[in-house]
């Protein structure tokens, strides 16, 4: 910690604490998670992970990777600070005022090419939501928190364990499935739903209620703002068998674009 000085707390969660802080040597600002380690051997393995997999991926849309030390028995994460907060935030500000459909899919788009590279090198992100995506005042958008990531030993590979953030967890995962990078395409898609409603797209007064309506329930509309290829989207995302969701690579792919895709500026 001798590096940097840390300025104020700016998020919490289950792991901790996230900093903003400065380094001394490039008086830069960073964004650095403070997790706490546990002394179970296996705890801190798995909190190792996550430094470990973010380091591996380098791509404009996902938070980068600066590095990682433990202190005090802590593990700090240092990573970029997005300076435009994140897209849970983004959407309280808007106040019930719809975002336009071109925002939208720009965002959606950034988003899908940070899911695709983590795919390709076989991580499951496993707690894709809007609190987890981030803002920089140029415009970009970036995936970020991998602290429930998973790497599967193939492509083909499913896994078993689930942890995640019930709002954005699909059917399978609820029904005790195995599940494989479809089960992020669900998440990817209840993202979106929210972008346009401003809201998640199941809602109920209880978990059990919840997971009802994220099994069996009806996926209510957009609102009449958005286009019908953009609804028509949203539901391939949220179809509840994951064989029938797109992949990433699919959703970026020109030809599928062009059936929902206007042009982003």
């Amino acid at each position: 910690m001798d590096n940097y000085t840390v300025l104020r707390v700016i998020g919490h969660g289950s792991f901790g604490s996230v900093l903003l802080a400065t380094e001394k040597s490039s008086n830069q600002t960073f964004a650095m998670k403070e997790i706490r380690l546990l002394k179970s051997f296996s705890d801190v393995q798995n909190c190792r992970k996550e430094a470990v997999l973010l380091a591996k991926m380098k791509h404009p849309n996902i938070v980068a990777f600066k590095e990682s030390f433990e202190a005090e028995g802590h593990l700090y994460i240092v990573m970029e600070y997005c300076d435009g907060g994140d897209l849970t935030q983004r959407i309280k500000q808007q106040k019930g005022k719809l975002f336009p459909e071109d925002t939208v899919l720009n965002w959606f788009i950034q988003i899908c090419l940070g899911v695709n590279h983590i795919h390709k090198r076989r991580v499951l992100h496993r707690d894709i939501k809007s609190k987890n995506v981030f803002l920089t005042h140029d415009g970009k958008v970036k995936l970020g928190d991998f602290g429930s990531a998973r790497l599967l030993s193939s492509p083909m590979a499913f896994a078993r364990t689930y942890v995640g953030t019930p709002y954005y967890v699909p059917p399978e995962i609820w029904e005790n499935l195995p599940y494989n990078n479809k089960s992020d395409i669900w998440s990817l898609g209840c993202i979106l739903y929210e972008l346009c409603a401003l809201k998640h797209p199941f809602q109920a007064n209880s978990w059990k209620n919840l997971i009802l309506k994220i099994c069996q329930g009806p996926i209510h509309p957009l609102p009449a703002l958005y286009s019908s290829k953009l609804q028509c989207l949203v539901k391939q995302m949220l179809k509840r068998n994951p064989v029938h969701r797109p992949s990433a690579t699919t959703l970026l792919c020109r030809d599928h674009q062009r059936i929902w895709r206007t042009d982003i500026r």
